[in-house]
Protein backbone atom coordinates (compact mmCIF):
# COMPACT_ATOMS: atom_id res chain seq x y z
CA UNK A 1 0.00 0.00 0.00
CA UNK A 2 1.40 3.40 -1.00
CA UNK A 3 1.88 6.35 1.36
CA UNK A 4 -0.78 8.27 -0.57
CA UNK A 5 -3.40 5.68 0.41
CA UNK A 6 -2.11 5.04 3.90
CA UNK A 7 -1.50 8.66 4.95
CA UNK A 8 -5.18 9.67 5.51
CA UNK A 9 -5.83 6.64 7.74
CA UNK A 10 -2.66 7.13 9.76
CA UNK A 11 -3.32 10.85 10.13
CA UNK A 12 -6.82 10.34 11.53
CA UNK A 13 -5.67 7.62 13.93
CA UNK A 14 -2.75 9.68 15.25
CA UNK A 15 -4.52 13.05 15.36
CA UNK A 16 -7.55 11.63 17.20
CA UNK A 17 -5.32 10.59 20.09
CA UNK A 18 -4.68 14.29 20.72
CA UNK A 19 -8.00 14.50 22.58
CA UNK A 20 -6.98 11.70 24.93
CA UNK A 21 -3.48 13.15 25.31
CA UNK A 22 -4.95 16.55 26.15
CA UNK A 23 -6.99 15.03 28.96
CA UNK A 24 -4.00 13.13 30.33
CA UNK A 25 -1.85 16.26 30.11
CA UNK A 26 -4.17 18.19 32.45
CA UNK A 27 -3.28 15.71 35.20
CA UNK A 28 0.35 16.83 35.11
CA UNK A 29 0.61 20.42 33.83
CA UNK A 30 -1.19 23.62 32.92
CA UNK A 31 -2.46 23.36 29.31
CA UNK A 32 -0.37 26.09 27.66
CA UNK A 33 2.68 25.19 29.75
CA UNK A 34 2.44 21.61 28.52
CA UNK A 35 2.20 22.86 24.94
CA UNK A 36 5.35 24.97 25.41
CA UNK A 37 7.28 21.90 26.54
CA UNK A 38 5.75 19.85 23.73
CA UNK A 39 6.58 22.37 21.01
CA UNK A 40 10.09 22.97 22.35
CA UNK A 41 10.79 19.23 22.36
CA UNK A 42 9.39 18.93 18.82
CA UNK A 43 11.71 21.70 17.59
CA UNK A 44 14.76 19.94 19.03
CA UNK A 45 13.82 16.53 17.66
CA UNK A 46 12.89 17.82 14.20
CA UNK A 47 16.15 19.79 14.06
CA UNK A 48 18.10 16.63 14.90
CA UNK A 49 16.22 14.76 12.15
CA UNK A 50 17.05 17.56 9.72
CA UNK A 51 20.74 17.53 10.64
CA UNK A 52 21.03 13.76 10.33
CA UNK A 53 19.12 13.74 7.05
CA UNK A 54 21.06 16.63 5.52
CA UNK A 55 17.82 18.52 4.93
CA UNK A 56 17.94 21.71 2.87
CA UNK A 57 16.44 24.77 4.56
CA UNK A 58 14.46 27.46 2.71
CA UNK A 59 16.71 29.42 0.38
CA UNK A 60 15.28 32.86 1.09
CA UNK A 61 13.85 34.88 3.95
CA UNK A 62 10.31 34.57 2.59
CA UNK A 63 10.46 30.76 2.82
CA UNK A 64 11.49 30.93 6.48
CA UNK A 65 8.85 33.56 7.26
CA UNK A 66 5.97 31.71 5.58
CA UNK A 67 6.78 28.46 7.41
CA UNK A 68 6.95 30.26 10.77
CA UNK A 69 3.70 32.17 10.17
CA UNK A 70 1.86 29.00 9.18
CA UNK A 71 3.06 27.44 12.45
CA UNK A 72 1.72 30.42 14.41
CA UNK A 73 -1.77 29.67 13.08
CA UNK A 74 -1.71 25.86 12.77
CA UNK A 75 -0.13 25.07 16.12
CA UNK A 76 0.33 28.13 18.31
CA UNK A 77 -3.05 29.81 18.00
CA UNK A 78 -5.19 26.79 17.12
CA UNK A 79 -4.10 24.26 19.73
CA UNK A 80 -3.31 26.94 22.29
CA UNK A 81 -6.83 28.35 22.08
CA UNK A 82 -8.53 24.92 22.10
CA UNK A 83 -6.55 23.65 25.09
CA UNK A 84 -7.03 26.91 26.99
CA UNK A 85 -10.78 26.94 26.28
CA UNK A 86 -11.17 23.37 27.53
CA UNK A 87 -9.18 24.32 30.62
CA UNK A 88 -11.62 27.20 31.18
CA UNK A 89 -14.60 24.86 31.20
CA UNK A 90 -15.61 24.13 27.60
CA UNK A 91 -16.69 20.44 27.62
CA UNK A 92 -14.93 18.10 25.22
CA UNK A 93 -18.27 17.24 23.58
CA UNK A 94 -18.99 20.88 22.78
CA UNK A 95 -15.41 21.37 21.61
CA UNK A 96 -15.96 18.42 19.27
CA UNK A 97 -18.98 20.12 17.71
CA UNK A 98 -16.98 23.32 17.27
CA UNK A 99 -14.12 21.33 15.70
CA UNK A 100 -16.62 20.21 13.06
CA UNK A 101 -16.74 23.79 11.84
CA UNK A 102 -13.21 23.57 10.47
CA UNK A 103 -13.86 21.44 7.36
CA UNK A 104 -16.91 23.58 6.54
CA UNK A 105 -14.95 26.81 6.96
CA UNK A 106 -11.99 25.45 5.01
CA UNK A 107 -14.14 24.17 2.13
CA UNK A 108 -15.94 27.50 1.77
CA UNK A 109 -12.81 29.61 2.14
CA UNK A 110 -10.79 27.44 -0.26
CA UNK A 111 -13.36 28.01 -2.99
CA UNK A 112 -13.14 31.79 -2.68
CA UNK A 113 -9.51 32.36 -1.68
CA UNK A 114 -7.44 29.79 -3.58
CA UNK A 115 -9.85 28.74 -6.32
CA UNK A 116 -10.60 25.16 -5.28
CA UNK A 117 -13.75 24.05 -7.06
CA UNK A 118 -16.03 21.78 -5.07
CA UNK A 119 -18.49 19.65 -7.02
CA UNK A 120 -22.01 19.00 -5.78
CA UNK A 121 -21.06 15.73 -4.13
CA UNK A 122 -18.24 17.40 -2.18
CA UNK A 123 -20.52 20.21 -0.99
CA UNK A 124 -23.05 17.65 0.17
CA UNK A 125 -20.23 15.70 1.84
CA UNK A 126 -19.15 18.74 3.87
CA UNK A 127 -22.66 19.17 5.23
CA UNK A 128 -23.17 15.43 5.82
CA UNK A 129 -19.87 15.24 7.69
CA UNK A 130 -20.86 18.07 10.03
CA UNK A 131 -24.26 16.49 10.62
CA UNK A 132 -22.51 13.24 11.53
CA UNK A 133 -20.33 15.01 14.10
CA UNK A 134 -23.44 16.68 15.52
CA UNK A 135 -25.28 13.35 15.82
CA UNK A 136 -22.28 11.79 17.55
CA UNK A 137 -21.71 14.40 20.25
CA UNK A 138 -24.83 16.60 20.42
CA UNK A 139 -26.64 14.33 22.94
CA UNK A 140 -23.79 14.97 25.40
CA UNK A 141 -23.93 18.71 24.71
CA UNK A 142 -27.69 18.91 25.38
CA UNK A 143 -27.33 17.63 28.95
CA UNK A 144 -24.70 20.25 29.80
CA UNK A 145 -25.76 23.18 31.98
CA UNK A 146 -25.04 26.09 29.64
CA UNK A 147 -24.76 28.51 32.56
CA UNK A 148 -21.60 26.73 33.72
CA UNK A 149 -19.77 27.28 30.41
CA UNK A 150 -18.00 30.65 30.07
CA UNK A 151 -19.16 32.37 26.86
CA UNK A 152 -15.71 33.87 26.31
CA UNK A 153 -14.13 30.40 26.36
CA UNK A 154 -16.60 29.15 23.73
CA UNK A 155 -15.79 32.22 21.60
CA UNK A 156 -12.07 31.45 21.89
CA UNK A 157 -12.74 27.85 20.84
CA UNK A 158 -14.61 29.06 17.74
CA UNK A 159 -11.82 31.54 16.96
CA UNK A 160 -9.37 28.62 17.12
CA UNK A 161 -11.22 27.02 14.18
CA UNK A 162 -10.79 30.22 12.19
CA UNK A 163 -7.07 30.15 12.99
CA UNK A 164 -6.52 26.56 11.84
CA UNK A 165 -8.52 27.28 8.68
CA UNK A 166 -6.33 30.31 7.99
CA UNK A 167 -3.20 28.27 8.67
CA UNK A 168 -4.28 25.46 6.36
CA UNK A 169 -4.99 27.84 3.47
CA UNK A 170 -1.78 29.77 4.15
CA UNK A 171 0.18 26.52 4.10
CA UNK A 172 -1.37 25.46 0.78
CA UNK A 173 -0.84 28.80 -0.92
CA UNK A 174 2.53 30.04 0.38
CA UNK A 175 4.42 26.99 1.68
CA UNK A 176 4.43 24.97 -1.52
CA UNK A 177 8.09 23.99 -1.65
CA UNK A 178 10.84 22.86 0.67
CA UNK A 179 11.50 19.76 2.71
CA UNK A 180 8.57 19.08 5.03
CA UNK A 181 10.93 18.27 7.91
CA UNK A 182 12.45 21.75 7.72
CA UNK A 183 9.00 23.30 7.35
CA UNK A 184 7.75 21.46 10.44
CA UNK A 185 10.77 22.62 12.48
CA UNK A 186 10.12 26.25 11.58
CA UNK A 187 6.39 25.85 12.23
CA UNK A 188 7.00 24.79 15.81
CA UNK A 189 9.27 27.79 16.28
CA UNK A 190 6.30 29.87 15.16
CA UNK A 191 4.09 28.02 17.64
CA UNK A 192 6.48 28.86 20.48
CA UNK A 193 6.47 32.55 19.53
CA UNK A 194 2.82 32.83 20.61
CA UNK A 195 2.53 30.01 23.16
CA UNK A 196 5.36 31.07 25.48
CA UNK A 197 4.00 34.61 26.08
CA UNK A 198 0.46 33.21 26.52
CA UNK A 199 1.64 30.66 29.12
CA UNK A 200 3.60 33.33 31.01
CA UNK A 201 0.60 35.67 31.00
CA UNK A 202 -2.24 33.24 31.74
CA UNK A 203 -0.78 30.39 33.79
CA UNK A 204 1.37 29.57 36.82
CA UNK A 205 3.64 27.34 34.69
CA UNK A 206 2.75 24.33 36.84
CA UNK A 207 4.38 21.04 35.80
CA UNK A 208 4.44 17.77 37.71
CA UNK A 209 7.63 16.13 36.48
CA UNK A 210 6.51 12.51 36.72
CA UNK A 211 6.56 9.34 34.65
CA UNK A 212 3.00 10.07 33.54
CA UNK A 213 4.02 13.53 32.34
CA UNK A 214 6.94 12.23 30.30
CA UNK A 215 4.87 9.39 28.83
CA UNK A 216 2.15 11.83 27.75
CA UNK A 217 4.79 14.21 26.41
CA UNK A 218 6.55 11.45 24.46
CA UNK A 219 3.37 10.44 22.64
CA UNK A 220 2.24 14.04 22.11
CA UNK A 221 5.57 14.90 20.47
CA UNK A 222 6.43 11.74 18.53
CA UNK A 223 2.96 10.51 17.67
CA UNK A 224 1.13 13.79 17.13
CA UNK A 225 3.51 16.77 16.75
CA UNK A 226 5.86 14.77 14.50
CA UNK A 227 3.86 11.89 13.04
CA UNK A 228 0.38 13.35 12.56
CA UNK A 229 1.54 16.83 11.56
CA UNK A 230 4.03 15.48 9.02
CA UNK A 231 1.18 13.50 7.45
CA UNK A 232 -1.13 16.53 7.47
CA UNK A 233 1.48 18.70 5.73
CA UNK A 234 1.96 15.91 3.17
CA UNK A 235 -1.81 15.70 2.54
CA UNK A 236 -2.17 19.48 2.19
CA UNK A 237 0.72 19.71 -0.25
CA UNK A 238 -0.42 16.72 -2.28
CA UNK A 239 -4.12 17.51 -2.67
CA UNK A 240 -6.98 19.93 -2.05
CA UNK A 241 -7.06 21.52 1.38
CA UNK A 242 -10.81 20.89 1.65
CA UNK A 243 -10.18 17.15 1.26
CA UNK A 244 -7.42 17.18 3.87
CA UNK A 245 -9.55 19.19 6.27
CA UNK A 246 -12.51 16.84 5.82
CA UNK A 247 -10.55 14.11 7.61
CA UNK A 248 -11.01 16.16 10.80
CA UNK A 249 -14.66 15.06 10.73
CA UNK A 250 -13.51 11.57 11.67
CA UNK A 251 -11.59 12.75 14.72
CA UNK A 252 -14.33 13.48 17.32
CA UNK A 253 -16.14 10.13 16.90
CA UNK A 254 -12.85 8.22 16.92
CA UNK A 255 -11.65 10.21 19.93
CA UNK A 256 -14.89 9.27 21.72
CA UNK A 257 -14.12 5.61 21.11
CA UNK A 258 -10.58 6.07 22.43
CA UNK A 259 -11.90 7.93 25.49
CA UNK A 260 -14.26 5.04 26.16
CA UNK A 261 -11.29 2.67 26.13
CA UNK A 262 -8.89 4.91 28.06
CA UNK A 263 -11.21 6.52 30.62
CA UNK A 264 -14.29 4.31 30.61
CA UNK A 265 -16.46 7.04 29.12
CA UNK A 266 -19.81 5.92 27.73
CA UNK A 267 -19.93 4.95 24.05
CA UNK A 268 -23.49 5.72 22.96
CA UNK A 269 -25.66 4.66 20.04
CA UNK A 270 -25.71 8.24 18.63
CA UNK A 271 -21.90 8.16 18.59
CA UNK A 272 -21.90 4.99 16.51
CA UNK A 273 -24.60 6.29 14.15
CA UNK A 274 -22.85 9.66 13.84
CA UNK A 275 -19.57 7.96 13.01
CA UNK A 276 -21.22 6.09 10.12
CA UNK A 277 -22.72 9.35 8.82
CA UNK A 278 -19.33 11.06 9.09
CA UNK A 279 -17.70 8.30 7.05
CA UNK A 280 -20.27 8.85 4.29
CA UNK A 281 -19.52 12.59 4.28
CA UNK A 282 -15.76 12.09 4.11
CA UNK A 283 -16.21 9.57 1.29
CA UNK A 284 -18.28 12.07 -0.74
CA UNK A 285 -15.65 14.78 -0.27
CA UNK A 286 -12.65 12.63 -1.15
CA UNK A 287 -13.95 10.38 -3.93
CA UNK A 288 -12.63 11.03 -7.40
CA UNK A 289 -15.07 12.68 -9.76
CA UNK A 290 -16.07 10.61 -12.76
CA UNK A 291 -16.02 13.68 -15.00
CA UNK A 292 -12.80 15.26 -13.84
CA UNK A 293 -9.39 14.13 -15.14
CA UNK A 294 -7.23 12.37 -12.62
CA UNK A 295 -3.84 14.07 -12.33
CA UNK A 296 -1.07 11.88 -11.03
CA UNK A 297 1.30 13.73 -8.70
CA UNK A 298 4.78 12.80 -7.71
Amino acid sequence: MTLARLAPVLFVLLWSTGWVSAKYATFFADPLTFLVVRYGTAVVLFYIVCRIGGVSWPKDRAGWLHAIVSGVFLHGLYLGMVWWAIGQGVPAALSGIIAGLQPLMTGIAAAYLIGENLNTGQRVGLVVGFVGVAIAVLPKVLVIDASTIPAYAVAVNVLAMACVTTGTLYQKRLVKDGDLRAVATLQYIGALIVTIPAALLLEDLHVEWSLGFFATLAWSVVGISMGAIALLLYLIRRGDVSKAASLIYLVPPLAALEAAIAFGEELTVPMMIGTCVVMVGVYLINRKSAVEPIILKD
